[in-house]
């Protein structure tokens, strides 16, 4: 049998080595770095899902105010029944079209403002005017015959029958304006809030009063309170 030379021997025995030993540290190391890569991924997932819930909620929240304010506005009373001496008279309220106006009227009304107000100036085919002040306020540039009759010729911004008040914030109280005629410059000077839906009759009547030169009824006449109403 031939021997084998010792460098033949060598050479298998480096052929019988199995793989070689991955050291501890070098474990340690890899776990590590897997550990930091999952934390990072975990931390942006979180931060980016966070800031997304937190949009969704300022989204939803601004869309629940603007459903809350809504709310309110349609829950405010749309009409109004004014109890005067001459019978009732109901309007309805633009609570879209002038809500300011119509807020400050219903404010007034629940402080009881309009209770015992006198109609105090009433021109035929024209206006009849309530508050607490006795002046003509949006009135006194037309009342002369004359220029109403001039006036009632052009084409109308304000129909008969609407509620309006005065435009003007340096007035003192809340004026109330019933028209009973077209009246075109009165746009000038009044916000109409509302119009009547009923007791145009009562309107009409409160018109043909007996009044004085300066158009002040000659016998007491006005509004003895107001009632709202959500609907009629």
């Amino acid at each position: 049998m031939a021997r084998i030379k010792p460098q033949a021997l060598l050479l298998q025995s480096k052929k019988k080595k199995g793989p070689t030993r991955i050291s501890a540290t070098t474990i340690i190391l890899c776990n590590l770095v897997v550990m930091l890569l999952v934390l990072s991924l975990v931390a942006t997932y979180r931060h980016w899902s966070q800031r997304s819930t937190e949009q969704t909620g300022l989204s939803n929240f601004e869309d629940t105010s603007d459903i809350l304010t809504d709310s309110k506005k349609y829950d405010l009373p749309g009409y109004a029944v004014l109890n005067t001496s001459k019978g009732y008279i109901t309007v309805e309220l633009y609570k879209d079209g002038s809500p300011e106006i119509v807020d400050k009227f219903l404010d007034s009304c629940q402080k009881g403002y309009f209770k015992g107000m006198p109609f105090h100036h009433v021109i035929k085919h024209y206006v009849i005017q309530g508050g607490h002040s006795q002046g003509l306020g949006g009135t006194e540039d037309w009342t002369t015959k004359v220029k109403l009759r001039s006036r009632l010729a052009t084409s109308p911004k304000h129909e008969a029958f609407m509620l309006g008040t005065l435009k003007t914030k340096d007035s003192q109280g809340f004026e109330i304006f019933i028209t009973t005629a077209p009246i075109p410059d009165l746009s000038d000077k009044l916000m109409v809030f509302g119009r009547v839906i009923k007791g145009e009759d009562v309107v009409q009547e409160i018109e043909e009063v007996d009044t004085d030169e300066h158009y002040r009824p000659k016998s007491p006449i006005g509004i003895i309170n107001v009632t709202l109403k959500s609907e009629i």
